[in-house]
């Protein structure tokens, strides 16, 4: 049974109710409509999301692992061992989720933190929030539950070396995509891109990715990447700040901080790129009013709407 007609058997066309409201209901139902009923393992391995658009893949959990107290490591198996996810650099992929007593599905999209590479599983960081249906949804999930993958999300079109440098500044969940960027660069021989991270958090608790980002400055020298944390309670900075050489600073994500740490917008072929909660955009970014955005911390900073990419 393929993933659709899984999906379909246990929850009928309430889930196109969903779609539809989310603008993929057409593209969705055009391609249940037209997949084929009688599927079987391939022998090689495949590119599971290699390309943009509906791919209504069911994937079951295999592993279940605590990060922090509202953060999980889920990884979910393949439909092969030997198959990869492929998704496409700084794409995204788009979650169906029917929670518990509602009736229609909730969608949110979701940044894989495995390499696209990987054979057999792909792997997620996700954090829970207080009222969030998906995230809830996702922290309850057992090995052997299965989640359906609806529609693979283009982001930003990355070719290597298509910047000298890019900004990355990340907070909270956020942090996924600029990781999958940062690192699709890095392993790439081929791209020369320097990249720099500003990533803001609550507390070290919350510095997710800390271990990775280290052994990235320590493989590829500080002058090629560089990270640092912004952690807004302050706690235990001082030590990790000596331990980590500069990595980790108190407060919150600020003009000094990223005249200090982010390539200049004078720089000719630099790119800034945000992705965090909503008052760090708005930060950041401008506020959003009746005559579009006021302007922000990028904006002061002397960043030109083209230079700035928001995730």
């Amino acid at each position: 049974m393929s993933g659709a007609e899984e999906f379909l058997s246990s929850h009928g066309l309430t889930v196109f109710k969903g779609l539809a409201v989310a603008g993929v209901g057409g593209a969705i139902i055009s391609k249940l409509l037209m997949s084929n009923n009688s599927s079987s393992p391939a022998a090689e391995g495949k590119k599971v999301f290699g390309r943009p658009g509906p791919v209504f893949t069911s994937l079951a959990l295999q592993s279940s692992e605590n990060v922090n107290q509202n953060v999980k490591r889920l990884r979910f198996a393949l439909p092969n061992g030997k198959d990869v996810s492929g998704l496409p650099l700084t794409s995204a992929l788009l979650t169906c989720h029917i929670p518990q007593g509602s009736y229609l599905p909730v969608l949110r999209p979701y940044t894989p933190v495995s390499p696209s590479d990987q054979a057999g599983t792909v792997d997620f960081l996700i954090k829970r929030y207080p009222n969030g249906k998906a995230s809830t949804h996702m922290h309850s999930l057992s090995p052997g539950d299965k989640l359906l993958f609806a529609v693979v999300i283009p982001g930003y079109k990355w070719t290597a070396n298509k910047h000298d440098s890019v900004t990355l500044v990340a907070g909270g969940a956020g942090i996924t995509p600029c990781y999958q960027l940062l690192r699709g660069i890095l392993q790439n021989p081929v791209d020369k891109t320097r990249v720099r991270l500003v990533f803001g958090v609550n507390s070290m608790a919350e510095a997710l990715l800390r271990d990775e980002f280290e052994q990235m400055e320590q493989t590829y020298g500080t002058d090629r990447f560089r990270a640092v944390f912004a952690v807004a309670d302050g706690e235990g900075v001082e030590e990790a700040e000596s331990a980590s050489g500069g990595m980790f600073r108190k407060g919150f994500v600020t003009e000094d901080m990223l005249k200090q740490v982010a390539a200049p917008a004078s720089e000719a072929n630099t790119k800034i790129m945000v992705c965090g909660p909503p008052p760090m955009e708005d930060a950041l970014l401008g506020k959003k009013g009746w005559g579009g955005r006021g302007e922000g911390i990028l904006a002061r900073l002397g960043y030109k709407k083209e230079q700035i990419h928001q995730f």
